[in-house]
């Protein structure tokens, strides 16, 4: 077995999995008691304070995104397809997931094995930033939802609700993102494939060096 002696990076130095996108591996950010938001450094690669959390809102589900993905011109592509507009652009940034699991699971900087069943469009400041609904492989409960549409929609509620308020300050009216759509397991699978090809297309030359 080859060991690695170092820490990979969480979004260049981890593959999304073979069987992607059917199954894809997720680094987890964020855990549901999370009451600071966390995000990947860029950089370093190491799990950083982002803000507090501002509000009430608490994250429904494990929250991260899918490694060696990339929300550049054809995930922006979809988005303006889909919605009928031709401004979207990408956010730059790794696809984002939620992961469904029966089990509570208390600390993030984890690896977890995910099936995509289904995801928002949601648009951030013109932005495609599409977060991808799945369920934890091999769960007991969870694991027999196969497409969203098969997920009570109490909690496809409450996932709607978090991603629609947690950037929006009490008092202000204007809505900062917005979901245009909750779509299902193939559409699910056609963005992270072109988030895939997206990450390729940018970090090509990256890879070909080994960096």
């Amino acid at each position: 077995m080859k060991v690695q002696m170092h820490k990979a990076h969480p979004w260049h130095g981890i593959s999304y999995g073979e069987k992607a996108p059917e199954i894809v591996t997720s680094f987890i950010e964020m855990v549901p008691n999370d009451l600071i938001k966390y995000e990947i450094d860029k950089v370093s690669g190491y799990r950083k304070v982002d803000r507090p959390q501002k509000f009430s809102n608490i994250v429904p589900a494990l929250y991260g995104f899918i490694p060696q993905t990339y929300c550049g011109e054809l995930v922006a592509e979809r988005a303006n397809t889909k919605t009928n507009r031709t401004t979207i652009v990408g956010d730059k940034d790794p696809l984002d997931i939620c992961v469904l699991c029966e089990r509570n699971i208390t600390s993030g900087d984890i690896l977890v094995e995910a099936i995509p069943i289904g995801g928002f469009r949601m648009i951030d400041k013109n932005e495609a930033d599409d977060k991808i609904i799945a369920v934890m492989a091999k769960d007991e409960i969870y694991n027999q939802w196969k497409d969203v549409s098969d997920v009570p929609e109490q909690i496809i509620n409450r996932l709607r609700h978090y991603f629609l308020t947690y950037k929006n300050i009490p008092g202000e009216s204007k809505a900062i993102v917005e979901i245009t759509e909750t779509y299902g397991r193939e559409e699910a699978h056609e963005v992270i494939r072109r988030s895939m090809k997206d990450y390729h297309k940018i970090f090509r030359s990256f890879m070909d060096l080994g960096m």
